[in-house]
């Protein structure tokens, strides 16, 4: 287990400096899970048998649903993601939206083969804050074919359920990988 600390360069709003702490598990390749088709991994993830991929502590979101052709995430928001106007910054949602997306496609691969984004689109609607409450961000294949698929996502507000952003992915589908 590794642990990350992040000391912010100035201030936050309060005037006292921040420390923020994560741990992660390095998890292995898909590849050593040649056996298990991407909803199966994505069950053993969320059953806490295959750790969470490690972006999701870095960012502070979690897999909470996988089934077939859906993907779900639930993030936790915080002053550690503004951008200069205060507000979370869109890379979080982008990365939110992007690893839903891309989950969403890897539940509906059979075993051995892989996805990775290839285009990624992505609307936000509304500004969220630190204090807006925990998010959810649900994806959806749309299309998984034999060398490309699609799928959409969206990230609602865990206070009020709103939309705040939604996004589109192109996927390129990934044959399987000779262990070496």
């Amino acid at each position: 287990m590794t642990t990350f600390e992040i000391d912010p360069a100035g201030p936050s709003a309060d005037g006292e400096p921040r420390t923020r702490t994560h741990e992660w598990r390095a998890g292995p390749p898909i590849s050593a899970f040649p056996h298990l088709t991407g909803e199966e991994i994505l069950q053993e993830i969320i059953a806490g048998r295959i750790p969470q991929p490690a972006i999701g502590s870095t960012m502070g979101f979690r897999l909470v649903e996988a089934g077939p052709g859906t993907a779900a995430f639930e993030g936790a928001l915080g002053d550690h993601l503004f951008n200069p106007m205060n507000t979370v910054h869109g890379g979080y949602l982008a990365t939110l939206l992007d690893s839903a997306l891309g989950c969403a496609v890897m539940s509906r691969l059979p075993a051995g083969v892989g996805y990775t984004t290839t285009q990624l689109n992505v609307h936000m609607v509304r500004p969220l804050f630190a204090d807006s409450g925990q998010v959810r961000c649900e994806g959806v294949a749309l299309h998984v074919g034999r060398t490309i698929a699609t799928a959409e996502a969206r990230i609602l507000g865990g206070r009020d359920g709103r939309l705040y952003a939604h996004a589109t992915t192109t996927c390129a589908i990934l044959a399987p990988r000779r262990a070496d």
